[in-house]
C-alpha cells in the first residue's frame, strides 16, 4: 500500500546532494515535495502550507533543527521525522522529548527512510480513522478521546501525537500491564520491539503533564522489568 501518493512533505537539510536524492524517492511515490535549506526558510512554508509529514536535519546553520521542531510542536502534531548524523541514545532520546515521531541517523538507505515514512503516516491514519469516543474524568483529569482533549483541574494540555495514542492506549486496558513490546507495537507500529526507551521517554512526558507529582505517579505506573499501566482514580 503506498500512503504517500499525495502528500505534502516538507524535506529540511542543509545539504542540496542529500535534498535532491530524498526529494526524488519521494516525488517516485507520489508526494508533493518542498525542500528547504535552513531552519528560517522551513518554518516560513510551514506556517504558510501546512505539510502533511515533516522530514528534517538537525545539524544546519542558524537555527537549527531542535529550534525548529520545537516552533513546530508548538502548534502542530505533525507526523515529524528527525534526519541526523548524531547516533547516540542521548540525542535519540532528546530528539523523542522534542516531539519527533522518528529519528533516523545518517547515513540511511531510501529504503529505510521509505519505510519509516509509510510507518509514520500509517500510524497517524489509524489514528485519526479508528478512534472510539471515550470520557474519563476524576474530579482532577478528565479525558475525552473523542475530541482529543485532556483537561487538569479544567485546564486544557496540550498532547503530541504519539502521547495522545499511549495516553489512548493505556486508557483503553486501564488496571492492565502492558509490556514494552505490547506498547510499542500498538503505538509505534511493527518493527519497534527493540525500543524500550521510546516508551520510556514519551511516559515521561506524560507524567510530566498530567501526574500531580510526577515523582509519585498515580496514573502512569510502572511495572518493573515488564512494562506500564494505567490506574484510574475514584471521582
Amino acid at each position: 500500500m503506498n500512503n504517500i501518493e499525495g502528500k505534502d512533505v516538507l524535506v529540511v537539510d542543509d545539504s542540496p546532494d542529500l535534498l535532491e536524492v530524498i526529494e526524488l524517492t519521494l516525488a517516485h511515490k507520489g508526494a508533493n515535495v518542498h525542500t528547504a535549506t535552513s531552519g528560517h526558510e522551513a518554518l516560513r512554508y510551514f506556517f504558510s502550507h501546512w505539510p502533511d509529514l515533516v522530514i528534517l536535519d538537525l545539524m544546519m546553520p542558524g537555527m537549527d533543527g531542535w529550534e525548529v521542531c520545537q516552533r513546530i510542536r508548538q502548534v502542530s502534531e505533525v507526523p515529524l521525522i528527525m534526519l541526523t548524523a548524531l547516533g547516540k541514545d542521548t540525542e535519540i532520546v532528546q530528539g523523542l522529548e522534542y516531539g519527533a515521531d522518528e529519528y533516523i541517523t545518517k547515513p540511511v538507505s531510501m529504503s529505510v527512510l521509505l519505510s519509516r515514512v509509510q510507518a509514520v503516516l500509517r500510524r497517524a491514519y489509524l489514528y485519526e480513522s479508528k478512534q472510539k469516543p471515550t470520557i474519563y474524568g476524576d474530579g482532577y483529569l478528565n479525558i475525552d478521546l473523542e475530541t482529543g482533549k485532556v483537561m487538569i483541574e479544567g485546564q486544557s494540555i496540550k498532547l503530541s501525537a504519539i502521547e495522545r495514542r499511549l495516553l489512548t492506549y493505556l486508557y483503553q486496558h486501564a488496571g492492565q500491564v502492558l509490556t514494552f513490546e505490547q506498547i510499542l507495537e500498538h503505538v509505534w507500529g511493527k518493527g519497534y520491539e527493540n525500543n524500550p526507551e521510546y516508551v520510556h521517554v514519551y511516559i515521561s512526558n506524560l507524567r510530566k503533564k498530567i501526574e500531580p507529582d510526577p515523582r509519585r505517579p498515580i496514573y502512569f505506573l510502572t511495572e518493573h522489568g515488564l512494562g506500564y499501566r494505567f490506574e484510574k482514580q475514584l471521582p
